[in-house]
């Protein structure tokens, strides 16, 4: 695995470090490089088959489509029924990951819940299921390898964030790493939702905690506010995804106000369409 360099920015009279996991690879990068570690480990030969499911804005799909491709492995991905409009775009993360061999199957609604509980019935030993947004026990090892990284730069601080989806990179980041309090704040439902969601993987430690917005934000809705974020990131030198990124740096700037090492997330590659979005509500990055 590639140890990612660190850079530094200001913003907003801040001084913050990044650990720059989105230069690893263009799809194939962030916590969801960290996440598929055991895989990318595994030998090409012990398995055939990727199983998982979600959004179609997803990161954490577009980084298995490319791993899967790069092993030579299937890759089943199960949403629920898309708009004709978003199976014919030209980019962003659905786009990409079709391209890189992707099967993606939709479900009906009223069936989807209970078809993905039933997904693990019928594997065979080829085959590994990846629940939503990589959320498995393997990730662990994955952060393991980052929390030695962060280590290993001897930085003086004691601080690190990162955005949660599921929690799983905050919660494994956590453990691995006692000695630093970890940020992080939910991007896909409440703090609830996200205590729930890193509870079924592992006891919250006391080092974890969840920086709770001020508003209620819908996940990969455009909001004002998150474009002039990541239009601040953006003049600082480096650019960072709309859909998570947006939230916890506004939490991070509002809440927090010691030495903070962020930890990228990747998924810049959704920007694309993520962006085009905000166009279509008379927001301009320009």
């Amino acid at each position: 695995m590639t140890n990612s360099p660190i850079s530094k920015i200001s913003l907003e009279g801040r001084d913050f470090y990044v650990k720059r996991d989105d230069l690893i690879d263009p799809f194939l990068a962030g916590n969801k490089y960290r996440k598929l570690y055991t895989l990318l480990k595994t030998p090409s030969n012990k398995l055939s088959k990727i199983i998982s499911y979600g959004g179609t804005q997803s990161n954490a799909m577009l980084a298995i489509a490319a791993m899967c491709k790069s092993k030579g492995w299937e890759f089943y991905y199960y949403t629920k029924p898309l708009s004709l409009t978003q199976k014919n775009f030209s980019h962003g993360n659905y786009f990409h990951s079709i391209n890189l061999g992707m099967n993606h199957i939709e479900i009906e609604e009223a069936f989807y819940k209970n078809f993905i509980a039933s997904l693990s019935l019928t594997i065979d030993a080829t085959t590994f299921i990846i629940d939503q947004g990589g959320a498995v026990e393997e990730a662990k090892i994955g952060l393991e390898v980052l929390a030695e990284e962060i280590r290993g730069a001897n930085l003086e601080l004691r601080s690190l964030a990162t955005p949660s989806g599921t929690g799983t990179t905050a919660l494994f980041l956590a453990l691995a790493l006692p000695e630093f309090k970890v940020y992080t704040t939910p991007c896909v439902g409440d703090a609830s939702y996200l205590k729930e969601q890193m509870q079924a993987l592992h006891e919250i430690p006391k080092n974890l905690i969840i920086l709770k917005s001020t508003k209620k934000h819908h996940f990969a809705k455009p909001y004002t506010e998150f474009l002039e974020i990541y239009k601040k990131l953006l003049a600082s030198g480096i650019e960072f995804d709309l859909l998570y990124a947006p939230g916890m740096w506004e939490a991070l700037l509002t809440q927090t106000d010691e030495e903070i090492l962020y930890i990228h997330s990747g998924g810049v590659s959704g920007n694309e369409s993520m962006l085009k979005r905000y166009e279509q509500k008379g927001m301009s990055i320009k």
